[in-house]
């Protein structure tokens, strides 16, 4: 059996599952001693590019035989600053593990627990850092909706929240508005959300944009974040403060059937990187190297 050998960044769950494999090596970073030993440094077969194009990230890419990453975006960027072929450059899109439920049963859950009406429809936006992702911008388009049918529900940490609770103190939501800190079961937020919002700054692909998808969420985010691509221009935010938004919002919001369509085309688009799926084409990938 021919080993193959990778290196990475950050080990995603995709990774978690292709380390199982007899026939993958796993490449360490070079100690500071092998690099004071002047030893000729080894390249790994496969590199999995993520985060910022370093002189160390070029030269991985350079010297493997073929460099993943999880966007187009990110794909164009290394090739614009890097001569290489374009087949060296494989995208494959983040993976999903998640536990799907019927979203209409999870949505009467999390309203009987903090006694909300599930009858409007549930809009959703969390993030680690919420400034970044655009909080402010999120309630500016929230603001800006004519319609009633909404219930607003945002989490993150303790942290976080503490510090919204100082800006949202500047508009006037009442109760439409639920903050949760260090909620235990987010995925189930995902699931019961109808829109997920996030008009964020980061570039970087937001795997919350897919799980929302997965979720069967309509989903909106701007156009500079590498998760775009997997939205259709009716849903791509110019910048996270989009004017159009807002509209978009609306109709969405008085157009139950619409809304069901985007959902249900959101979910079948984001099954295919489901990951056994995402690991199947990775071995395919592997298997021609």
């Amino acid at each position: 059996m021919n080993k193959i050998s990778i290196a990475y960044k950050i080990k995603t769950n995709l990774l978690k599952e292709l380390e199982k494999e007899e026939r993958i090596v796993i490449l360490e970073k070079q100690s500071l001693l092998k690099k004071l030993s002047f030893s000729k440094k080894e390249y790994a077969d496969i590199y999995f590019h993520s985060g910022t194009l370093d002189d160390i990230s070029i030269s991985n890419i350079k010297n493997s035989k073929k460099t993943i990453v999880n966007s187009k975006q990110l794909k164009n960027n290394i090739l614009l600053k890097i001569d290489i072929l374009d087949e060296k450059i494989v995208v494959v899109y983040p993976s999903l593990k998640l536990n799907y439920q019927k979203p209409k049963k999870i949505k009467e859950k999390i309203c009987k627990e903090f006694d909300i009406d599930s009858t409007p429809k549930i809009i959703y936006f969390t993030a680690k850092n919420l400034k970044t992702s655009g909080v402010k911008e999120f309630f500016d388009i929230i603001v800006s909706l004519n319609s009633m049918n909404k219930q607003i529900i945002i989490s993150s940490d303790k942290t976080q929240i503490t510090s919204l609770k100082f800006l949202i103190s500047k508009y006037n939501f009442g109760d439409e508005v639920l903050l949760l800190e260090d909620y235990k079961n987010e995925n189930e937020l995902f699931l019961a959300a109808d829109i997920f919002i996030l008009p964020t700054y980061n570039k970087s692909f937001a795997s919350n944009v897919l799980k929302a998808m997965y979720c069967k969420c309509a989903v909106f985010t701007t156009s500079t974040n590498h998760a775009s691509e997997l939205i259709d221009v009716f849903a791509t935010m110019e910048n996270p403060s989009d004017p159009n938004s807002s509209f978009k919002v609306d109709a969405l919001l008085s157009r139950n059937d619409d809304l069901k369509y985007i959902q249900k085309a959101n979910r079948k688009k984001a099954k295919k990187y489901e990951l056994l799926k995402n690991l199947n084409k990775l071995n395919s990938i592997l298997d021609n190297i």
